[in-house]
C-alpha cells in the first residue's frame, strides 16, 4: 500500500471516530464502542472491512498487521516528525512557526510547544502551539476574506449577519489571554489516555484585537430562553461526523473579555489560529474559542453538538480510578481551567555547576480565579520556597510571570518543581487525579536539573 493511500485510510477511518479523533484506540460503530481489533473483526478483518473506506484487498495485510499490534501506519508516524502534508507545511510557514516546536501529527495539524520556548510575557505566533480537529481552511491560507460574515441565530429578538468591515467598526478591545487545549498535560496521566500526548506546550498568552461577543449579542437581542451558546466555523471536516461545534454557558458568552477577534499581536490572524476571525473564550478549554468562526447559535439548553456529548471535553462527575471509564450519564461538561503554572527556564536537562546561582522562571494562570502564589521546591515537594511574582497580569485571563533564584551546594540529580495558588486556596497536584480523555492536566510542573562534581 502507497503512502498515500495509508493517509486516504486514516481520513477516512478518522469518520468514524470519537469525536476530535481524541481516543483513537475506541471507535463508535453502530451506537456502541469498539475496540480497532474487534472493529476489524466486526467487519471482516481485510477486504470487507477495507473495502469499507474504499480499499482493494492487497491493503488487509498491511492494515491487519498494524491493527493487530495497535500501532498506527508508518506513513502517520513520518507525518507527526517530518510534516509530510503540503497543507500542513503551508500553514506552519504562514504563521511563521519557529523550529523545535514539536509536531503531534499534521492531518489535522497540532503542535506543540516546549515549555522554554514560551518565555515571552506575550506569546508570538510563531510561538504559539496549535490545536485542530479538523483541516484548515484553503480560504484562509490563501489569507482571503472575502465572503467571511458571523451570523448570529437561535434564541435571539432578530436573526444577524455582519460582515468584516462591520465588525471591524465596532468597538474593539486589546487584551492579552491565554488559551490552553483541554488535554494539555495529558502525557503526565497514568495510565495516558489515547489522543495528542501533549505535555505542558498546549498554551499560549497572545494579544487579540475584537469585539466582546456580549456587544454582538446584544445587537440581536438575547432571549431569556438562550442559556447556552454554539459555535461553528468553515473549517473542511475530516471524515462524516458533523461539524466540531462547542460552546459556554450564556453567562461566559457575555462575560466583557470573551471577544470575537480579528487580530493577533497587532496583526491579522494567521490561518493556522483562525483566519480572518476567531472567539477567544479565556479560561475556557480552547476548543471553545473556535477558529474561523463564522456562526454562533444561542440555545435553550445546553448545546449537544459534537464535541460536547459522550467523553469529548467532558469529565467524570465523581473521582474515578485510574483507567476507569464511567458511563456516559456519569460525565459533565468540562472547564473552566484549573490553576496550573509552567516553567519556561531553565531548560529541562540543563547542566549546572556546585554552588552556581540560576534563575527559575516561569507563568501561571488559574481559569476564572486569580493566581495567589507559585511556590519552588528542589527536594521533590518537602520543602518549599516562595517565587517572585513579577506584577499583577495587563488584565484578567492573562497569565503570571514569577521568578526565583536558586544554587545547588551538593552535585546530582535535581527537580524543580513549581506549585501555583488561586486566590481561593486550590493548589496543583503532586499526583494527577485520572479522567477518561486527560483533561484537566495541572499537576506540578517538573523540571530535571543535574549539578556537577
Amino acid at each position: 500500500m502507497t503512502r498515500k493511500q495509508e493517509n486516504q485510510f486514516w481520513d477516512r477511518l478518522r469518520g468514524v471516530t470519537e469525536d476530535a479523533g481524541a481516543d483513537p484506540q475506541t471507535l463508535e460503530i453502530f451506537d456502541e464502542a469498539v475496540s480497532r481489533r474487534r472493529f476489524m473483526g466486526r467487519m471482516g478483518v481485510g477486504g470487507a472491512a477495507l473495502t469499507l473506506f474504499g480499499f482493494g484487498a492487497g491493503t488487509d495485510a498491511a492494515m491487519r498487521g498494524l491493527f493487530g499490534r495497535g500501532l498506527i501506519p508508518a506513513a502517520w508516524a513520518d507525518e507527526a516528525n517530518g510534516l509530510e502534508d503540503e497543507q500542513a507545511k503551508s500553514a506552519m510557514s504562514d504563521a511563521g512557526k519557529e523550529d523545535g516546536l514539536i509536531v503531534h501529527n499534521d492531518r489535522p495539524l497540532n503542535v506543540e510547544t516546549p515549555p522554554h520556548l514560551l518565555e515571552d510575557e506575550v506569546t508570538p505566533a510563531s510561538r504559539h502551539f496549535i490545536r485542530n480537529n479538523d483541516l484548515i481552511p484553503q480560504q484562509a491560507l490563501d489569507r482571503d476574506p472575502n465572503g467571511w460574515s458571523l451570523k448570529i441565530d437561535g434564541e435571539v429578538h432578530e436573526e444577524l449577519e455582519i460582515g468584516l468591515d462591520d465588525l471591524k467598526s465596532m468597538d474593539s478591545k486589546d487584551l492579552v489571554l491565554h488559551i490552553e487545549c483541554g488535554g494539555n498535560g495529558r502525557a503526565n496521566f497514568d495510565p495516558q489516555p489515547r489522543g495528542n500526548p501533549w505535555d505542558r506546550g498546549a498554551v499560549g498568552n497572545a494579544k487579540w484585537t475584537g469585539v466582546p461577543l456580549k456587544d454582538i449579542l446584544e445587537r440581536a437581542g438575547v432571549k431569556d430562553s438562550a442559556v447556552y451558546t454554539a459555535h461553528e466555523g468553515y473549517e473542511p471536516i475530516l471524515g462524516d461526523r458533523g461539524p466540531f461545534s462547542r460552546g459556554v454557558p450564556i453567562d461566559k458568552a457575555m462575560e466583557e473579555h470573551t471577544i470575537v477577534a480579528y487580530a493577533m499581536n497587532g496583526e491579522d490572524i494567521p490561518a493556522t489560529h483562525g483566519f480572518p476571525v476567531r472567539l477567544v473564550v479565556p479560561g475556557w478549554y480552547g476548543s471553545c474559542s473556535h477558529k474561523w468562526l463564522n456562526k454562533i447559535t444561542l440555545r435553550d439548553q445546553e448545546h449537544d453538538g459534537r464535541g460536547m456529548t459522550g467523553y469529548s471535553y467532558r469529565m467524570p462527575k465523581y473521582p474515578v480510578a485510574p483507567g476507569e471509564r464511567p458511563p456516559e450519564e456519569d460525565m459533565k461538561v468540562g472547564g473552566p481551567w484549573l490553576i496550573k503554572s509552567v516553567i519556561t527556564g531553565p531548560k529541562k536537562d540543563t547542566g549546572l555547576e556546585r554552588g552556581e546561582t540560576v534563575k527559575v522562571t516561569g507563568h501561571a494562570w488559574a481559569g476564572e480565579d486569580e493566581v495567589a502564589e507559585v511556590w519552588i521546591s528542589t527536594d521533590f515537594g518537602l520543602n518549599w520556597e516562595k517565587a517572585d511574582l513579577k506584577g499583577d497580569p495587563v488584565n484578567k485571563y492573562a497569565w503570571v510571570h514569577f521568578e526565583k533564584e536558586l544554587s545547588f551546594e551538593n552535585r546530582g540529580y535535581y527537580e524543580i518543581w513549581a506549585r501555583a495558588v488561586d486566590d481561593k486556596g486550590n493548589t496543583q497536584p503532586i499526583v494527577q487525579p485520572w479522567n477518561p480523555r486527560g483533561y484537566d492536566g495541572n499537576i506540578v510542573h517538573k523540571i530535571p536539573v543535574t549539578v556537577a562534581a
